[in-house]
């Protein structure tokens, strides 16, 4: 076994080229995902990589051709330690690392996931300290880093191609976003459709542009059907402070019928607080929410929810940015349909 394990890892990638008989060249292309092999000959490649046990360089390949074969993706710190440190888990970060990864891995590049502070007297730094580590080819920044123009003008004193989840203008960088106002809008007028007219909204953070966009998609859908009493407040996307603001919207003498938050936690807020008042869900509040994680499909009720295409939009990002350092690519915006997904939260049970 151990002689095995020392052949195995002596194996070279010249070994690989000469077992199926072409060139060293050819063999680099595949490993680097390049599309100019003929299919046959990849799948004859990748068969003598398994066989003879080739684990490619990353070294060798960054010498060679003066690549990182790196994506960075980076994320705000201080809320993702936080809820890891509460065991509540991050779903976002959990289908960011499966759409990236994947997207990465079928090209023969890594993805690297880095969690920097929001603060810009910090963020500049952080993400600097991450460049000169890691020495990326491209870099994402998820919401709010994708906010931080300061950000976006380092990596282009750098040279370094960056997309933008969230954005969506694609001149001089990758923007992929789903169509926040849109998506509150199908929300909001879902529940007027049912009869509502006294809706909530539960914002998330003020520094996450896509709170704002959905506001303005919420209150626009209101205006579209004559309801003037726009009911919004601000949870921080902390199940705790949501449980306070709806607390207080409930206690109101003409209480909102239906809330949409903003994400999962605030909705199961909104299911808690109408637990502990005796209030049925959804005959005597309906709930909507934004993100849909597994953990919606358990609640008491199920939450219809907008389902965000989180790994999809890094899986796109991730393809853009290796097209784009390979050549054959260019800054552009990618749209990724976000979902409504109806539940008995609404009493709409459909999924």
């Amino acid at each position: 076994m151990h002689g095995a394990m020392i052949r195995r890892s002596g194996v070279t990638i010249e070994d690989v080229a000469a077992a199926v008989g072409v060139s060293r060249q050819t063999v680099s292309r595949v490993l680097n995902g390049s599309p100019n092999v003929k299919p046959a000959v990849r799948e004859r490649i990748h068969a003598a990589i398994e066989a003879l046990g080739y684990v490619p360089n990353l070294s060798a390949r960054r010498m060679g051709g003066g690549r990182s074969y790196v994506v960075l993706a980076i994320n705000d710190r201080v809320r993702t330690l936080e809820n890891w440190q509460a065991r509540r888990g991050n779903d976002y970060v959990d289908q960011m690392l499966f759409g990236g990864m994947t997207a990465c891995e079928a090209q023969g590049w890594h993805l690297v996931f880095e969690l920097v502070d929001t603060d810009p007297a910090h963020a500049r730094r952080g993400l600097a300290n991450a460049l000169a580590s890691l020495r990326p080819d491209g870099v994402i920044l998820t919401p709010p880093h994708c906010d931080n123009a300061d950000l976006v003008a380092l990596l282009a004193e750098h040279g370094i191609p960056c997309a933008r989840i969230g954005h969506r203008e694609g001149t001089s960088t990758i923007d992929v976003f789903m169509d926040e106002v849109a998506a509150a809008g199908a929300a909001t007028r879902h529940l007027i459709a049912l009869g509502h007219s006294r809706i909530a909204f539960i914002a998330g953070a003020a520094n996450y542009g896509s709170s704002a966009l959905r506001i303005a998609g919420y209150r626009a859908a209101l205006a579209e059907a004559g309801i003037s009493d726009a009911l919004v407040g601000d949870g921080d996307f902390h199940f705790e402070t949501a449980e306070r603001v709806i607390a207080a919207l409930l206690a109101q003498g003409d209480p909102p019928t239906a809330v949409i938050a903003d994400n999962d936690e605030m909705a199961f807020a909104a299911l808690h607080i109408a637990s502990a008042r005796g209030l049925r869900v959804p005959e005597d509040l309906a709930v909507v929410s934004f993100e849909d994680t597994p953990g919606v499909r358990f609640a008491v009720p199920p939450l219809t929810a907008i389902r965000q295409p989180v790994a999809e939009m890094i899986a796109s990002a991730c393809s853009s940015l290796i097209a784009l350092v390979e050549g054959g690519g260019a800054p552009a915006r990618h749209e990724i349909p976000f979902e409504l997904i109806c539940r008995a939260s609404t009493g709409q049970d459909q999924r």
